[in-house]
């Protein structure tokens, strides 16, 4: 059987830079994407799941508690990963929301990259070349993972067609997903922000949504959006996602 495609889009920006307000006290002295799930940094694990599928270069985002992140990840040789870091708290005084934080790290991503937040688990998740490769021929603004809205979304973002083209319903009609916090995403997209500024990514979405640039599909297995401390307490007191333990062994191997 010949050997699968190399995937498209080798590079990845993870997002890293907030406060974590709702996790405090904990985030008091470490960054929440440092915060530790299953015996790792919560970040680690989506550093685990890009080198298993092919990227080699990785971003990362920061300001809060901003020197932790180099200390405790290095350059990322470990991974078989380049780490290069974006940041934010140093060189512009604060985090500048997501879209604000990708214009800044244009310079070190290229045209095309995988976007992750860094404060989530999604042991399901893997960046799959066939779905860059796919999302690359069309040419769209972004390709979105999408899950049915939690309880703390209940007005959700999106719908999503059969045929996988994300829209944004308007105001009156539901919209029965929201975005997971994982994409993939043409640096196009941000061609209105400036370097250094603070910008949201939500309405650069709607906009590329409404336009028709937009495609997407459903986060397959669980996600988990950790927001406070009896959250992330009750994600390691259950057992380790069968997932996240393949990773972890792959890596040991």
């Amino acid at each position: 059987m010949p050997a699968a495609a190399p995937s498209p889009v080798t590079t990845a920006l993870i997002l890293a830079a907030g406060r974590g307000e709702r996790m405090r006290p904990l985030t008091d002295t470490c960054p929440k994407p440092l915060l530790p799930v299953h015996g790792r940094p919560m970040l680690e694990w989506h550093l685990l799941a890009l080198a298993q599928a092919g990227v080699r270069e990785v971003v990362i985002n920061t300001a809060w508690l901003e020197d932790q992140f180099p200390a405790a990840l290095g350059d990322g040789r470990r991974w078989g990963l380049r780490i290069r870091y974006s940041h934010e708290g140093r060189d512009h005084g604060g985090a500048l929301e997501t879209a604000g934080g990708i214009a800044t790290a244009l310079p070190l991503l290229g045209p095309r990259f995988w976007l992750i937040a860094g404060d989530i688990v999604a042991p399901g998740f893997r960046a799959e070349a066939a779905v860059a490769r796919a999302w690359t021929e069309r040419d769209d603004d972004a390709h979105l993972w999408l899950v049915p809205n939690p309880d703390f979304h209940p007005a959700g973002d999106f719908g999503l067609t059969a045929d996988g083209r994300v829209t944004r319903p308007a105001d009156s009609q539901p919209r029965p997903l929201t975005y997971s916090s994982l994409a993939l995403v043409q640096a196009r997209l941000v061609d209105g922000v400036r370097a250094g500024q603070r910008a949201a990514l939500g309405p650069l979405l709607f906009a590329s949504a409404q336009a028709g640039r937009l495609s997407g599909q459903l986060l397959s297995g669980h996600w988990h959006n950790v927001g406070t401390p009896a959250q992330l307490a009750a994600l390691n007191a259950a057992p380790c996602p069968p997932a996240l333990a393949v990773l972890a062994a792959q890596h040991a191997g």
